[in-house]
């Protein structure tokens, strides 16, 4: 894996990973994921992520203005490296530790996808955040997932529930979320429909997810 760098985003949990390409005159080459740099070759990405195992890798397609989430799950748990590979996503991240300072806000991180870009980029959403991803074209994205999917532990905070603190997401972002999300008819009513953070926090699997503190 040809690796350029990495950062943190306002909540510090959520990281950008990007990777380069070796492009020439048919188009490019580059390895997207491998294990070895994952865990233990790249000290910047093994610092969180060297317990990660990768169980479940998922591909989805989304006509524009399509909008997934916000999603999460327990037992297992189940963190998500996300990439675009053709189209534009808006990936969102919701804290929902108990106990975690940054519970309850939510932030957004932009990833056109280009082709003729000789870099690209993962985000890596740990458990303990709800995600959810935006479409503003069509799109085709791919997931890998640290927990294989489990039918009965997992649940989803309505993208429109009115206690999400937006915060610390960017504006433009947000802006970008108010002016398409409300009114889409490419969300599922069970997503639409989904949880408060107020009602969440009242279930007994809220307890799932409590923020630990690392020094």
């Amino acid at each position: 894996m040809k690796f350029v760098g990495t950062k943190s985003l306002s909540i510090p949990d959520i990281k950008v990973i990007t990777f380069g390409r070796f492009p020439d005159h048919r188009g490019y080459f580059t390895e997207t994921f491998r294990k070895s740099d994952f865990q233990n070759e790249i000290p910047e990405i093994a610092e969180f992520m060297k317990d990660i195992e990768f169980t479940q890798a998922n591909e989805s397609f989304s006509k524009a203005g399509t909008f997934r989430g916000l999603h999460f799950q327990w037992n297992p748990y189940m963190g998500k490296l996300v990439r675009p590979i053709t189209g534009h996503l808006i990936d969102f991240a919701l804290d929902i530790r108990k106990n975690s300072p940054t519970f309850g806000k939510i932030i957004a991180y932009d990833m056109p996808a280009n082709l003729d870009n000789t870099e690209a980029e993962w985000i890596w959403l740990p458990p303990g955040f709800a995600h959810g991803v935006f479409l503003p074209e069509d799109s085709l994205i791919e997931y890998m997932c640290s927990g294989e999917y489990s039918q009965g532990c997992e649940a989803g905070i309505s993208p429109l529930a009115e206690d999400i603190d937006w915060s610390l997401c960017d504006p433009e972002l947000k802006k970008i979320f108010d002016e398409n999300v409300p009114t889409t008819e490419l969300i599922t009513d069970k997503d639409k429909d989904g949880m408060t953070l107020a009602q969440w926090g009242e279930s007994e699997n809220s307890d799932q997810f409590i923020y630990q503190q690392t020094t």
